[in-house]
């Protein structure tokens, strides 16, 4: 019996119907193999690595960040402010209330980290510190350049241009913990998309489409791939929903068989499981406790 199934493809039980048409029959096994939404990169990941800046001074460049969901103190306080340098790994912990406002906050950093981390007491302390900071600079700049080295080695550098187009590089996940050999066919890439705007050395914004309004439009080089421009090419945009991991979830149609393997010490029971748009040729064998 022939159905009418996804995309309009005429079926025949759970085949697609082609026409006895050896050109044609050609001409869609090439798109499908050759296809940049499905084919597969053996090239070097794009991207060196970039140190982050080591300061030139302590108690220059902090962090923070608060602890909270504790239980309130008799004097009121129920969150920790903790307060990092960048460049030695100290920190204060000090306690604060949620109710305090950003002169508070100000107040508290000058009576605790200033006062305790602020300007030296004398010359020699300024120079003794100095000789100290300066050594612990080279000793972290030096460990960010062998670990530089050996990112980059197995990396390409590349660069493009605000305007050219490009395509975005997704995953597919079944929302199992587990699962077999993902589908030949499952696309890999979607796009193209207009670069707008470039951000440091390896980000690059671009003009997502109107679906992608959850997706950060900023993304590294290692998740892109320039389309070269072809007026023969009938680019088709699928609406993908994508979720903010880059990842698109495939959905459970059928189970189509059970099994149960025996070990030594237990059973295994496995489901083979046919996805959405995917054919009875991409079909996978799944942990049935995994589902």
């Amino acid at each position: 019996m022939f159905t009418k199934g996804t995309y309009g493809l005429l079926r025949y039980g759970s085949r697609v119907y082609v026409s006895d048409i050896d050109d044609l029959r050609r001409e869609i096994l090439k798109e499908a193999h050759v296809a940049a939404y499905v084919k597969v990169e053996h090239q070097r990941p794009i991207g060196l690595l970039q140190p982050l800046f080591v300061s030139d001074w302590k108690w220059e460049h902090i962090f923070m960040d608060f602890v909270t969901g504790l239980p309130r103190k008799s004097k009121g306080y129920d969150f920790i402010w903790v307060i990092v340098d960048r460049l030695t790994k100290s920190a204060h912990f000090l306690l604060v209330k949620t109710t305090y406002g950003a002169a508070q906050y100000a107040r508290l950093y000058i009576d605790e980290i200033v006062r305790l981390d602020g300007v030296p007491i004398t010359i020699e302390i300024v120079q003794e510190t100095a000789d100290k900071i300066q050594l612990i600079r080279d000793k972290m700049l030096v460990a960010q350049s062998h670990q530089k080295s050996y990112a980059d080695h197995r990396h390409r550098e590349l660069e493009f241009e605000v305007g050219d187009h490009m395509f975005l590089r997704v995953s597919s996940t079944k929302g199992i913990m587990r699962f077999g050999k993902k589908g030949k066919l499952s696309p890999r890439y979607i796009g193209p998309f207009e670069t707008l705007e470039r951000f440091g050395v390896v980000a690059y914004r671009l003009a997502l489409s109107s679906n992608l309004t959850n997706v950060h439009p900023v993304f590294h080089v290692l998740v892109l791939w320039k389309y070269q421009p072809d007026p023969s090419h009938v680019i088709k945009h699928e609406s993908l929903q994508l979720g903010d991991d880059m990842s698109y979830k495939e959905v459970l149609v059928a189970i189509l068989d059970r099994q149960v393997k025996k070990l030594r010490s237990k059973e295994i029971a496995s489901v083979k499981v046919q996805w959405r748009d995917h054919t009875r040729e991409e079909v996978t064998w799944e942990v049935k406790d995994h589902m």
